[in-house]
């Protein structure tokens, strides 16, 4: 812990009291105390002079820690009176503390951000597949399997990211909205692939119909080629029988 005392000097200067040991405190430029009016305007002043930033400071006098707030009048600083510098180590490690969660936040801010806009993109390209699906229309599934591969980049880089209070909400809405899209992405994808199996059916039923009906118009063609050969060959058996078969009798005397 640094301890510096300060004394008043007449006219209203505040300078550093001098030490009687071998190694006395750096010379600080004398400090008026008139255009000041309370302990927290003293201690901006200090803080040039000295280093120590305003809240890492005690300002004692009397033996007792003047308030921030506290009015110099009031408390009966004069000229000659002693006031005694603390460097508060405590106070300093706790801001340093504060200043490192506040730029850690920042940088997480900055990183949602910039997320949130890349899956904004996507999301768009998301919704123009979905529309063009409900038209009718084409999807190549290439289209769904690179933008399913996007979504779940994002995905994980949210989940790197590590944040606190509002932040953590709005991490969590956008990881909500990227599983989102990737359930979307998946039903186009199986939308696609009962489209495929529908059409295959459908071309082997027709290819069936019509290997059936080439093999029944064959059939009927046999058909009537025998129904030909049966009726050329019903007149020469008649003639064979007219030439056989006979009722007259040759008689002898």
């Amino acid at each position: 812990m640094r301890v510096e005392e300060w004394e008043m000097r007449p006219g209203g200067m505040l300078v550093q009291k001098s030490s009687n040991n071998s190694h006395p405190l750096p010379i600080v430029p004398l400090i008026t105390t008139l255009a000041v009016s309370n302990a927290g305007e003293l201690k901006k002043m200090l803080a040039g002079e000295t280093g120590v930033h305003p809240e890492d400071q005690k300002l004692m006098y009397k033996k007792k820690e003047r308030d921030s707030k506290a009015y110099l009048d009031v408390a009966r600083v004069k000229n000659g009176s002693k006031i005694v510098l603390i460097e508060d180590i405590t106070s300093r490690e706790r801001r340093c503390l504060e200043m490192l969660k506040s730029s850690r936040l920042h940088k997480a801010s900055k990183s949602i951000d910039h997320i949130t806009t890349e899956v904004n993109s996507l999301v768009h390209k998301v919704t123009s597949l979905e529309a063009t699906s409900g038209k009718g229309g084409i999807v190549a599934e290439k289209d769904i399997d690179d933008l399913t591969e996007g979504l779940m980049s994002k995905l994980v880089e949210l989940d790197g990211v590590l944040v606190d209070g509002s932040l953590k909400l709005q991490k969590t809405t956008q990881e909500r909205r990227v599983q989102k899209h990737i359930e979307i992405l998946d039903m186009l994808k199986l939308e696609i692939g009962s489209s495929s199996n529908g059409s295959s059916k459908v071309g082997n039923l027709e290819a069936e119909t019509t290997t059936k009906q080439k093999q029944e118009q064959q059939q009927q063609k046999v058909e009537a080629k025998a129904k030909d050969v049966t009726v050329l060959q019903l007149p020469v058996v008649k003639q064979c029988d007219a030439v056989v078969v006979t009722t007259k009798w040759e008689t002898f005397d």
